[in-house]
């Protein structure tokens, strides 16, 4: 397993606790204002990085509403639009990129983006991101996974409905093409995505199979599926993030909110922190717990040379005395001194 990957001043790997993405999407709702107020929120919940997504309606798609350009499934969120009037509603202007990218600096919060074709790449490679996201639908899309792989930096690919097959394409092209630090999240490309259909026992199975590091993207309601899979491993978790659901945008409906993040934010780091290592006996923080077993007691006023039996010998509180383990083993066996009420067994007690 290759150490940890080092994106602006946070280092990803097991041994530290998870980066947390906020992803805005397109829930600026055309507003630059709420875009900087998203960051503003991003960073005071204590997420670790803002990723946005770098594209245009003219380099998704066309610009035609109809056939298979048409969004026709009703259970859509986005049913009775065009791919080209979706895109248009939640792209990310390019002249926005810069001042994003500038106010997440000055919090303190990493800001990076999804590019969809080599334009984008070659937009934000002029604003010096630290990193790149490739995305579900594009993780097929070796051409660009080259391109963004040839500039050097860690890249992060979200393995949505690939087969091991795909991915093992994938993974090879961006190493063949330059990429160093990969990190690939477990995915589900539903939105929202439901429990039952998040499967996160994958995640260190592709730890296994790709030897890189592994993270989720998780599209679910709430944080039990992020912390999950800290546990299973993950060293990364991003979440789409809003500053109100009930303010609408194209990815509202499964985004969080602030107060959600920050949970999440403090749950995966308590998760990670839970995980230590094989442990078995007391820990330090223990010790003075052991106190608290069961020992072998005399619970009568006794006279050397009486007879232990099951009325002056207990298992009691505290644990000073011999385990109960020997209590079948010291019942008829005579006291070679005194013992008051009270007095915890020990060997020397029986001469």
């Amino acid at each position: 397993m290759t150490g940890s990957i080092r994106i602006a001043d946070k280092l990803i790997g097991q041994t530290e606790a998870p980066l947390i993405i906020a992803e805005m999407s397109g829930n600026h709702n055309r507003s630059l204002e709420r875009a900087l107020e998203i960051i503003e929120a991003a960073a005071k919940t204590g997420a670790h990085a803002l990723k946005i997504q770098t594209y245009t309606p003219d380099t998704m798609t066309i610009d035609l509403d109809e056939r298979e350009f048409h969004i026709s499934d009703p259970n859509s969120l986005w049913a009775g639009t065009s791919l080209y009037k979706l895109y248009g509603e939640a792209y990310t202007p390019w002249e926005w990129h810069k001042p994003i990218f500038d106010r997440a600096r000055e919090l303190g919060i990493i800001a990076f983006s999804t590019p969809f074709d080599d334009t984008a790449v070659d937009f934000l490679e002029s604003l010096d991101v630290p990193c790149y996201k490739i995305a579900s639908f594009e993780n097929t899309d070796l051409p660009l996974i080259r391109r963004v792989a040839a500039t050097g930096k860690p890249l992060i690919i979200s393995t949505g409905m690939a087969t091991v097959a795909e991915l093992d394409e994938t993974v090879r092209t961006a190493r063949e093409a330059g990429c160093k630090d990969l990190i690939l999240l477990k995915c589900t490309s539903t939105y929202p995505a439901t429990a039952a259909n998040t499967n996160i026992l994958t995640i260190p199975h592709l730890r296994e199979l790709f030897d890189c590091e592994v993270g989720l993207s998780d599209h679910t309601m709430g944080v039990g599926v992020s912390v999950a899979s800290v546990a299973l491993g993950a060293t990364v978790i991003e979440k789409h993030f809003t500053l109100d659901r009930a303010d609408g945008g194209v990815d509202s409906t499964f985004s969080m909110e602030p107060a959600e993040m920050a949970q999440l934010v403090v749950e995966t780091e308590r998760a990670w922190r839970a995980l230590g290592r094989v442990s078995y006996g007391a820990t330090e923080a223990e010790k003075k717990s052991v106190v608290f077993r069961r020992s072998l007691y005399v619970v009568q006023d006794m006279k050397a040379g009486e007879v232990l039996t099951r009325e002056n010998l207990r298992a009691i509180r505290p644990g000073l005395g011999l385990p109960t383990k020997f209590i079948e083993q010291l019942l008829g066996k005579r006291i070679a001194r005194d013992a008051k009420r009270g007095t915890a067994v020990t060997w020397d007690l029986l001469g």
